[in-house]
């Protein structure tokens, strides 16, 4: 072989070594985080979800939160992190886990950007919370995410815990241990509640009051109890005077809707047979079915639907708003009683299902939403939320997704273990002994307009409803929304509509409109 043969053959690999060293210069120059957290914040091992968010917004931000409205408008990125301490840096690639896609591919521009430690894991469900660990908002001039040096946070501050609610004469913390619950978790679990009293309550020592049962929504709060504003409608006339309980239906794994589930455990039952019954040995309560009334909003107005069907004995009506699908043959969406299975992201002609709307206009596919959730936290978020709720447990001791978060395909045997939560359904087989037993019971109120699309599954409901003969009230508001829908007075038309059930030919003194 000459020297000319032998340049010729090594030249490819000259050029493939040239190459690989080329891509690995590349790799290392596109954007990277290197974070450290101050040794006041950690002086033990801190661990939990490391999230990274970068926005493109002018005007300076104190902090950066992503808005479930807009998913697309904040960067994020996630990575779990365990027994991390201060003198170690945990260095992040945003294009591992992220949204809305890889950081890599972000355009050049100025960013703001924040790191924050989600120390137990509630950032899905909640947001930013007690207890996380966060740094500045640090602002980079003309970031080019697919060359610079890496961007370096520091977690230098705390969120402060929140103010502990105090007791007064009119709103009471409850606490109570569950057996039921602390036998399913091997561990002390209570249930708990704002009980907001009525202004006559302490000096109208012998009278008792009916009471209403507040479910909040999604990511809401029982504390709610120490900022509603009714006490002085009440003392006016405006309002009727009843007790008001907001339960707390938080759990680790995002809102349990007072359903028991293998999952999160027996809330139903740890509800009706013992915290109820403790709160009637505690206040003046009419402690009667007529005198136990259910109101909620979203997941709030699922759980009160569904406290009512389960126990018709136990409660004398619901008055639910714009709830969580009730009628699974729409779940905002696809049809979870069709076999072969629906695609949660994809309708059968192959176009995008839709899940978030505004005025009307469509603004945030089911795809994006459930990849965004997906980045925030693996649990807790509102369809991780279901998850926990409805489905099996499986062999990792994780809920089963209903359905595959990259392809959108729904898992045949989850979709089978959804069915005990469908209260259409519920309703139509158990119809001869529920019916009898809900006449007059059930007031559901939908917006025409719901941003997530929750009056599909309503609509479907009134029409099985109406089959069935039963005297269900579903009310569909023209043109509102799910956050609009208790604007003209909704709030007050229930509350007297309670009244009337506990109370009735109790006259009622004042027009709901003054």
């Amino acid at each position: 072989m000459n020297i000319y043969s032998a340049r010729l053959l090594l030249w490819p690999l000259v050029l493939f070594a040239s190459l690989v060293q080329q891509t690995g210069a590349a790799a290392e120059q596109r954007l990277r985080f290197r974070v450290t957290v101050d040794r006041e914040l950690a002086p033990q091992p801190v661990s939990g979800r490391l999230l990274i968010f970068m926005a493109t917004n002018t005007a300076a931000m104190d902090t950066i939160q992503t808005d479930w409205t807009k998913p697309r408008a904040v960067w994020c990125c996630a990575k779990e992190v365990e027994a991390w301490t201060a003198n170690k840096t945990i260095e992040v690639d945003p294009d591992e886990l992220a949204f809305p896609e890889a950081f890599s591919r972000a355009p050049e521009s100025n960013y703001q950007i924040m790191a924050l430690l989600d120390t137990d894991h509630s950032y899905a469900s909640s947001g930013q919370g007690p207890g996380d660990l966060h740094s500045a908002v640090a602002r980079v001039k003309q970031l080019k995410p697919t060359e610079t040096k890496p961007v370096e946070l520091a977690l230098t501050r705390r969120v402060p815990d929140r103010a502990r609610r105090q007791d007064s004469d009119s709103v009471k913390l409850v606490t109570l241990r569950s057996d039921l619950l602390s036998a399913f978790w091997g561990r002390p679990t209570e249930v708990r509640a704002g009980v907001r009293l009525p202004p006559s309550y302490k000096k109208e020592t012998s009278r008792r009051y009916p009471t209403v049962y507040v479910v909040h929504g999604f990511g809401g709060s029982y504390t709610r109890a120490w900022t509603a504003s009714d006490g002085k409608e009440m003392a006016a006339g405006t309002l009727p005077e009843m007790i008001y309980v907001f339960l707390d239906a938080n759990c680790p794994m995002g809102h349990h809707v007072f359903a028991d589930s293998v999952n999160n455990g027996p809330w139903c039952k740890a509800l009706t047979a013992e915290f109820i019954p403790h709160l009637e040995r505690t206040f003046r309560m009419d402690a009667k079915p007529e005198g136990r009334l259910l109101t909620g909003h979203s997941s709030g107005g699922w759980s009160t639907l569904w406290l009512q069907v389960n126990y018709p004995d136990i409660f004398g009506g619901t008055w639910s708003t714009s709830p969580d699908p009730v009628d699974f043959r729409n779940w905002t969406g696809p049809d979870l009683t069709k076999t072969p299975s629906d695609n949660f992201y994809f309708k059968p002609d192959g176009s995008t299902r839709w899940l978030i709307r505004f005025n009307g206009k469509e603004t945030v596919t089911v795809q994006d939403y459930a990849r965004w959730e997906k980045v925030l936290g693996d649990y807790g978020g509102q369809l991780a939320s279901f998850d926990a709720v409805f489905s099996p447990r499986g062999e990792d001791g994780r809920p089963m997704p209903m359905f595959d978060r990259g392809t959108g395909a729904i898992d045949p045997f989850v979709q089978k273990a959804w069915e005990h939560y469908d209260i259409s359904r519920l309703l139509k087989e158990n119809w001869l002994a529920l019916g009898p037993k809900l006449k007059g019971k059930i007031h559901v109120t939908v917006g025409t307009l719901d941003n997530i699309h929750l009056e599909e599954s309503v609509y479907l409901l009134r029409d099985r409803l109406k089959e069935l003969g039963s005297d269900a009230q579903l009310t569909f508001l023209e043109g509102k929304d799910h956050m609009n829908l208790y604007d003209n007075q909704l709030g007050k038309r229930i509350a007297w509509e309670m009244y009337q059930v506990a109370r009735p030919g109790a006259g009622i003194t004042e027009t709901i409109n003054r």
